[in-house]
């Protein structure tokens, strides 16, 4: 059994900001029930401050409209469903982080679409009204929702590195956009934040770097860098569903360091905040491993240094109600979210909750390494420990700066105690499950929680930690205030009988 010993003098790097933003189908979708419905579960429970989704001005939003009148086209501006998205995300204690795009239909310069739902992914036909689109959204915002929302964080389109989401994946037209957009934005208030070139994957190195070159020539300064993050590898598809093996950790997390490193080359741009607009494992909304434990361990080693050199990340997706490639053929169907329909929580939702619950215990962070990461405050210790692997790992904790008695309290998530997937598999993976098999379901979805007294031994605490293949393990350990009631004996209760 590995001995690690934490000593509470100790500072080690960890920067938590799990619950800065996280990700939603199209803006669309929050005209639903359901959609509804699991974010106010995922707010109640962890509580983000911003969402960030596809579709603020595509079609179904229905913004944009151009009319002829006396034989000249005008446009006028229809807001009707992106307050009533709006006014839902605030209702929810979360604001929207501004991704601008994609391109209204009568606006469009060509007829090129992506996804089910068909949003347009062309550049505008005429600058001026898209800029004049833009502002004109700001202005409402603004009115209705006050003076906060040039705090709400603007991103310039969606991954135009690549073709299908930005026609011909054209480079210089992307830089257009956004210096047209940047500079009409920061003229009618400076005070907004702006970013981009939220590009994904493909020749990463040489659109940031062609970016930045692009802000060095013309005089722009972005206020964020954002791209996006994904881990494995092509995918198989077999029917429906994707299957893809996980990249390695090391390699990703040396991907994002490059970034860091191009950013930081260029003197103006030294220290800009880079927001991972997006991340997650799979990059396919029928990504079979975003419904398993394996997702879950793999997720907690991430968050556990995405802060290293990022200002910001966003998972994606909060939720499984979300149409890229069609409506979700089944419960299970490898969906982005971290909340399945009918508001089950998938083994990846505990671990963004578990690191919710670290930021809330204390930012002193004690310990880190490749399986665990530990934090402290005045009254104790709290960590996340997590196997990636096949293989148990057992591990004994020596918490230093310890005396008199701790409650310990553990809530695991693995395969054998917090896995719904397996008991949807095990009653015949009903794609539409009745209420009473939903419930049956979400009863298999939460951790096993286990507790002990922990009496410090020579100014340390002991604690041994066993987490099984793909599992997440969260510990508290807490001073212990032991109040009984005259003539109780806990250990005469469970020994009497």
């Amino acid at each position: 059994m590995e001995k690690i010993i934490v000593d509470p003098d100790n500072r080690a790097t960890f920067r938590n900001n799990v619950d800065y933003c996280v990700g939603t189908g199209r803006l669309g979708l929050a005209l639903t029930e359901e959609y509804l419905k699991e974010l106010e579960f995922v707010q109640k429970m962890i509580g983000f401050s911003y969402i960030r989704g596809h579709g603020l001005f595509s079609d179904d939003v229905s913004i944009y409209h151009e009319y002829e009148e006396d034989g000249e086209t005008k446009v006028e501006y229809n807001y009707t469903y992106i307050d009533r998205i709006f006014d839902s995300y605030l209702k929810l204690g979360i604001r929207p982080y501004l991704e601008l795009g994609f391109m209204p239909g009568q606006l469009a310069s060509g007829t090129q679409t992506i996804f089910y739902w068909k949003g347009n992914t062309t550049p505008p036909k005429d600058y001026k009204k898209w800029t004049d689109m833009v502002i004109a959204l700001l202005q409402h915002l603004k009115k209705r929702y006050g003076e906060e929302t040039v705090t709400w964080p603007i991103e310039v389109w969606n991954e135009p590195n690549l073709p299908g989401f930005w026609y011909k994946a054209d480079m210089e037209e992307y830089f257009k956009l956004f210096k047209e957009t940047f500079l009409a934005i920061k003229a009618y208030d400076s005070r907004y934040m702006v970013g981009g070139p939220a590009i994904c994957g493909v020749k990463d190195a040489e659109w940031i770097e062609s970016f930045l070159k692009f802000c060095q020539k013309e005089g722009i300064r972005p206020d964020r860098i954002t791209r996006h993050h994904y881990c494995v590898e092509f995918p198989e598809r077999i029917g429906h569903y994707d299957y893809s093996k996980l990249e390695d950790s090391e390699m990703r997390f040396a991907n994002l360091q490059s970034t860091r490193d191009i950013v930081d080359s260029f003197e103006e741009f030294k220290d800009t905040p880079i927001h991972l607009t997006e991340f997650s494992t799979s990059y396919t909304p029928k990504g079979v491993i975003h419904d398993t434990n394996i997702n879950a361990a793999y997720l907690a080693r991430q968050l556990s240094r995405l802060g290293d050199v990022n200002e910001a990340y966003s998972y994606w997706t909060f939720g499984d109600v979300f149409e890229e490639q069609g409506v979700p053929d089944s419960l299970f169907h490898g969906g982005f979210g971290m909340v399945a329909a009918g508001n089950i929580p998938k083994p990846s939702f505990w671990t963004f909750y578990f690191y919710k619950q670290l930021k809330v215990f204390g930012s002193e962070c004690v310990h880190r390494d490749d399986n665990c990461v530990i934090v402290k405050n005045e009254n104790g210790y709290a960590g996340i420990v997590w196997n990636i692997g096949e293989t148990e790992i057992k591990r004994e904790y020596l918490l230093g700066g310890a005396e008199g008695e701790y409650a310990l309290v553990t809530k695991t998530v693995d395969e054998t105690c917090c896995n719904p997937l397996k008991v949807w598999h095990d009653i015949g993976e009903p794609a539409y499950p009745t209420t009473e098999e939903t419930q049956l379901i979400k009863s298999a979805a939460y951790p096993a929680v286990g507790s002990d007294v922990i009496k410090a031994d020579n100014g340390h605490m002991t604690v041994t930690t066993c987490v099984k293949k793909h599992g997440v393990v969260y510990f508290t350990l807490n001073k212990r205030n032991y109040t009984p009631d005259r003539g109780y004996d806990y250990d005469k209760v469970i020994s009497f009988f």
